[in-house]
């Protein structure tokens, strides 16, 4: 969870519309990203949010998403500034959690996708269907995207009976060639 404190003056003035702005008492915006959030957004703009390159317009409206105060008027989203942009940004990047895996290549990764696994496109229902499957309760639904994404793929690695470590896989190999030496006395 992220709070803004949102706030403007009477005295701005518009270039584009060429008028002053109205005042804008001061709003604590309290965020959220979260599948939930993700899914209301998805619902206004008909598009996978995680492989969506956002505009400005887009990130506001997902602020509004985000928001789980209620009654906060539209125009204090128009408040948001770009050091407020770049915060709510960074708390969309950050992983909420010390889980990591490694990579193909051998480092250190977080389970949050880019938007596409294995040629799929994430949508809100895709993570939804992840969850019913692993039987995750919706309640997980309001927790950090990033940190339900890495449980989901948590419970996945483990549940993969192929997706046992290299370490077992040696060892398993190791033990099956002393069974066959056994058996054919052979050394190797």
């Amino acid at each position: 969870m992220i709070k803004i404190t949102v706030s403007r003056d009477a005295n701005q003035w518009d270039e584009e519309k060429q008028e002053f702005l109205p005042e804008i008492k001061e709003h604590t915006l309290t965020l959220e990203h979260s599948l939930l959030s993700v899914s209301k957004w998805e619902a206004i703009y008909h598009l996978p949010f995680l492989s969506t390159e956002l505009d400005l317009k887009m990130i506001k409206d997902y602020a509004r998403c985000m928001t789980i105060n209620p009654n906060v008027p539209d125009e204090v989203f128009d408040c948001l500034t770009a050091d407020d942009i770049t915060q709510i940004a960074n708390y969309i990047k950050d992983s909420a959690t010390a889980t990591w895996f490694r990579d193909d290549a051998g480092n250190k990764t977080t389970a949050a996708p880019k938007g596409k696994m294995r040629g799929k496109v994430i949508t809100n229902e895709l993570v939804y269907c992840w969850m019913t499957q692993l039987q995750i309760p919706f309640t997980c639904e309001k927790w950090h995207l990033n940190r339900l994404l890495t449980l989901i793929r948590v419970i996945s690695v483990e549940n993969d009976p192929k997706g046992s470590s290299k370490k077992m896989t040696g060892a398993e190999r190791r033990a099956l060639n002393k069974a066959r030496q056994a058996k054919y006395h052979t050394r190797g």
